[in-house]
C-alpha cells in the first residue's frame, strides 16, 4: 500500500501535468526521488559571520569547512558518511559539454580550494564539494550541506532539504533579514532548527533564547531553538570532557538530529510533502484566480460596445427613414408648385409677345412664320421646364441619400427619364380668315358712296342743284373709299383677334398637356426615388440586423465559453483546495520543547 504522503505527492504531480506546468512536474518528480531516498539532507544556512561553517565542523568534530573572516563559503559542501575520508570538487555545471568533472582534494582543504576556485575567473565553474567522513552521526543516513549565504534558498530547493539548520549567533537577536529568510525557507521546508551559536560569548544567552523563541512564535514560525557553542564543543572533543560537551549544547543537538529527525523520516516526509503541495497549489491557484476574476468581469467589452452601436444605428435608421419620407413628400410638393409656376410664367410671357405681335401683324400674311416661332418657343419651354424638373429631383435625391446612406453611392438612381412627350406642343391650326375680295370691296364701296351721294345730293338741292350733281358724286366717291378702308381695318382687327384667340387656346392646350406630363413625370420619379430609398433603407436595416446578430452570436459564444471556463476553473480550484486539505491532513510537526537544563 502506497504511503499517504506519496499518494498526495503523486496527485500533485498529476495536477501540475494537467495544468501544463512541466517545470513543477520536474521539480516534484525530483523531490519524490529524494524523499524515497533514505538519506536525510539537512541544509545548514546562515548569514556570513554567524558561525555556520564552524557549527558543521563542531558537529562532525573535523575541520571540513573552511572558517575565518577571509574564507566565506562560496560553493555548497555536501558532507556524507564514508568508510574513509574523501573529498571531491565537482566542476562543470549544467552547461558543461561532457557533464560534471570530479577532482579529488584533501579533506581538510577541499572547501578552501573550492572557494578559491569559485572566486577566480579562470577554469571551469565550481558546482559543489562532496566530502565523505566516517562519523557515527552520518552513518544513519544524515547528510549535512553547507551553503553560501546568498544562495541559501536556491540550495534548500535544489538539494531537496528534509530539514534546515540555521546558524545565528547569540550576541544579538534575530535580524529582519534572518526572519525574512526563515519565512521563505519555511515555505520550502517546514522542519527548521535555529542554532544559537557563540553562547560562550554571551553570559545572558538564556534570555536571548527565550526572546528568539517568542519572536519565532509571534511570526508564526515553527522552529526548534538549540543554543550551542562550537568553541566549547571542539575544546571538549580535544580533552574528552563530557561535562563541557553537554555545556556546549551539541549533545542535545546531536540527539535531536538522530532521534527527532532520523527517527521520524516518515513524519518529515509528510511535512515536506504538505509544504511542497501547499506551495505548488499556491503557484497553480494564482493564475487560476486571476483568470477566474477575468471571467467574472463583463467580457467582450469591444464586442458589446459594437453591438450597442449597431442597435443605435438601427434606431437612427428608423428615425431617418420616417424623416426622409416626409422630407421627400414636402420637397416634391414644393417642386410641383415651382414647376407649375415656372411653366405658367414662361407661357404667360409668350402670350404677351403673341399679343404684341398680332397688334401689328396680319395673320393672313404671317401665320406660317408665327406658327413656327410659337412651336419653337413652346418646345424650348417644355425642354427647359423638364430639365429644371429633373435637376431639382436629382438635387433632392442626392440630399436625401447623403442623409440616409452617405456611404452608399448607389442610393440614387444613375439616371432619370428626361424625354419630352412628342405631343406636348401639338398642331396649331390657322384661324378662319374671311377674304376681302373685289366684289366685297365693290359692294362696301357702293354702299358707302350711295350714302354720301344721297346725303350731299339732298343738301345741294336746297341750293337749287339737282340730286346728282358733281358735289354729290364726289362725296359719294369719298364715302365709298372711306367705307372700303374702314371695312379693311375692321376685318384686320377681327383676323388679329381670331389669331390671338387661337394662339391663346393653343398655349392653354400646351399648358394643360405638358402640365399633365410634368406632374405625371414628377409622380413617377417620386415613386422611383421613394422605392429606391426604401430599398436602400431595407438593405441597410438587413445589414445592420445581420451585423448585430453576428456580434450578438460572438458575445453569446464568448459568454458561454467564459461561463464554461469559469466552471472549469472553479472545479480546478476546488480540486486544488481538496488537495491542499489532504496535504494539511498529513499532520504537522510541532517543535519539541527545549532540552532539559537549557531553559532560562
Amino acid at each position: 500500500m502506497a504511503l499517504p504522503w506519496l499518494e498526495v505527492l503523486d496527485d500533485t504531480v498529476r495536477v501540475c501535468a494537467a495544468h501544463r506546468r512541466p517545470d513543477l512536474v520536474e521539480r516534484l518528480s525530483t523531490r519524490r526521488s529524494r524523499l524515497l531516498d533514505p538519506k536525510l539532507r539537512v541544509v545548514v544556512i546562515g548569514e556570513s559571520g554567524q558561525g555556520k561553517s564552524q557549527l558543521i565542523n563542531a558537529l562532525l568534530n573535523a575541520p571540513v569547512c573552511a572558517v575565518g573572516d577571509d574564507r566565506t563559503t562560496a560553493v555548497p559542501a555536501v558532507i556524507e558518511h564514508a568508510e574513509t575520508p574523501t573529498a571531491t570538487v565537482v566542476t562543470g555545471g549544467p552547461r558543461a559539454i561532457e557533464g560534471p568533472a570530479h577532482a579529488a582534494v584533501a579533506v581538510d582543504s577541499v572547501t578552501a580550494e573550492a572557494n578559491r576556485e569559485a572566486r577566480s575567473a579562470s577554469g571551469a565553474p565550481v558546482v559543489r564539494t562532496e566530502i565523505g567522513l566516517p562519523r557515527a552521526l552520518l552513518a544513519g543516513g544524515l547528510a549535512l550541506v553547507d551553503t553560501p549565504a546568498p544562495a541559501a534558498l536556491d540550495t534548500v530547493q535544489d538539494m531537496a532539504a528534509d530539514a534546515v539548520l540555521m546558524a545565528t549567533d547569540a550576541t544579538s537577536d534575530l535580524s529582519a533579514a534572518e526572519l525574512r529568510l526563515l519565512e521563505q525557507v519555511a515555505r520550502l521546508c517546514p522542519t527548521i532548527i535555529v542554532a544559537l551559536t557563540k553562547i560562550d560569548l554571551v553570559p545572558g544567552w538564556r534570555a536571548v533564547v527565550e526572546r528568539t523563541r517568542a519572536r519565532l512564535e509571534e511570526d508564526g514560525l515553527l522552529a526548534t531553538v538549540m543554543p550551542v557553542s562550537a568553541t566549547l564543543r571542539l575544546a571538549a572533543a580535544r580533552t574528552g570532557d563530557k561535562a563541557l560537551n553537554e555545556e556546549s549544547g551539541f549533545a542535545d543537538l546531536i540527539r535531536f538530529l538522530r532521534q527527532d529527525l532520523l527517527g521520524q523520516a516518515d513524519l518529515l516526509a509528510r511535512r515536506s510533502v504538505a509544504a511542497l503541495t501547499a506551495l505548488t497549489v499556491e503557484s497553480l491557484q494564482g493564475p487560476l484566480l486571476e483568470e477566474f476574476a477575468a471571467t467574472q468581469q463583463a467580457g467582450g467589452g469591444e464586442a458589446v460596445a459594437r453591438w450597442h452601436n449597431e442597435g443605435r444605428r438601427l434606431e437612427r435608421l428608423q428615425r431617418d427613414a420616417a424623416r426622409w419620407q416626409t422630407l421627400l413628400s414636402d420637397e416634391v410638393s414644393d417642386l410641383l408648385s415651382d414647376v407649375e409656376f415656372d411653366l405658367r410664367d414662361r407661357t404667360r410671357r409668350i402670350l404677351v409677345e403673341v399679343d404684341e405681335y398680332f397688334d401689328a401683324a396680319d395673320p393672313a400674311r404671317t401665320w406660317s412664320e408665327f406658327e413656327e416661332w410659337l412651336r419653337e418657343n413652346l418646345t424650348t419651354v417644355a425642354e427647359t421646364n423638364s430639365e429644371w424638373l429633373l435637376d431639382r429631383f436629382e438635387w433632392i435625391a442626392r440630399k436625401l441619400a447623403r442623409q440616409l446612406a452617405p456611404h452608399r453611392p448607389d442610393a440614387v438612381p444613375d439616371s432619370l427619364p428626361r424625354e419630352v412627350p412628342a405631343d406636348a406642343v401639338g398642331d396649331l391650326r390657322m384661324p378662319r380668315v374671311e377674304r376681302f375680295g373685289v366684289g366685297q370691296k365693290l359692294f362696301v364701296g357702293m354702299r358707302g358712296s350711295y350714302s354720301g351721294l344721297l346725303m350731299f345730293g339732298l343738301a345741294t338741292t336746297i341750293a337749287g342743284l339737282p340730286l346728282i350733281n358733281p358735289i354729290s358724286l364726289g362725296a359719294g366717291a369719298a364715302f365709298g373709299a372711306k367705307s372700303v378702308l374702314e371695312e379693311r381695318g375692321n376685318r384686320l382687327k377681327r383676323r388679329q383677334a381670331a389669331a390671338k384667340t387661337a394662339a391663346h387656346r393653343y398655349v392653354d392646350d400646351f399648358f394643360l398637356t405638358y402640365g399633365k406630363h410634368s406632374k405625371d413625370t414628377a409622380r413617377q420619379i417620386h415613386r422611383a426615388l421613394r422605392d429606391r430609398l426604401s430599398g436602400v433603407a431595407d438593405e441597410l436595416r438587413a445589414e445592420i440586423t445581420e451585423s448585430a446578430k453576428s456580434i450578438k452570436h460572438v458575445i453569446d459564444t464568448d459568454t458561454a465559453q467564459r461561463t464554461a471556463r469559469a466552471h472549469e476553473i472553479r472545479r480546478s480550484i476546488d480540486e486544488l483546495a481538496l488537495l491542499r486539505q489532504r496535504a494539511q491532513s498529513l499532520g504537522g510537526f510541532r517543535p519539541r520543547p527545549a532540552p532539559r537544563g537549557l531553559t532560562a
